[in-house]
């Protein structure tokens, strides 16, 4: 169903939980099937997988600080906070880290992505975090936009993931 954006739409934002487990899953399906066609059929397989896999979803609602923006009761943008603690082969283990940032096709250029990811550096300032990454593709040109007003600098060249180039993103808090 297609939105008006030029509606001044009233969106709630709250903590997600676990029982939002298949609206988020829902959801990373929808906003990362955006670059679907700028994927190999075999690389958006991969994705995909990874997007269906309800364990990695679960795991994630469990260890990080997560945050929704409801329609109503329909999670229309969704982002998640990692403490420090988590590393990865991406991030050293003093890093927060954002992860899964995604916003509903229908609702995109309305503000949500840039509400959550402020709620998210909000919530790391309160942590105590002293840097915060991100790490995003060369196919999400509006999301490098927005991090990039927000003060984050691209640090490191990741190399492909995917079939395409992702970067490394860096905030010192």
């Amino acid at each position: 169903m297609e939105h008006d954006k030029t509606m001044n739409h009233h969106f709630t934002y709250r903590l997600g939980t676990i029982n939002d487990l298949q609206q988020l899953k829902d959801l990373g399906l929808l906003a990362y099937g955006l670059i679907q066609d700028r994927l190999t059929p075999e690389n958006w397989q991969t994705m995909e997988t990874g997007l269906k896999n309800e364990e990695r979803v679960a795991q994630l609602i469990s260890i990080s600080v997560s945050y929704v923006c409801l329609d109503g009761d329909k999670i229309v943008g969704m982002a998640y906070l990692m403490p420090h603690g988590n590393p990865t082969e991406i991030y050293p283990a003093d890093w927060a880290y954002i992860r899964m940032v995604g916003v509903h096709p229908d609702y995109r250029g309305r503000g949500i992505c840039k509400q959550l990811m402020q709620m998210v550096l909000n919530q790391a300032r309160l942590s105590e975090e002293k840097t915060l990454g991100l790490h995003t593709s060369e196919v999400m040109e509006d999301a490098m936009h927005i991090y990039e007003d927000m003060g984050f600098r691209k640090v490191k060249d990741l190399g492909p993931k995917f079939g395409v180039q992702y970067y490394l993103y860096q905030l010192d808090l």
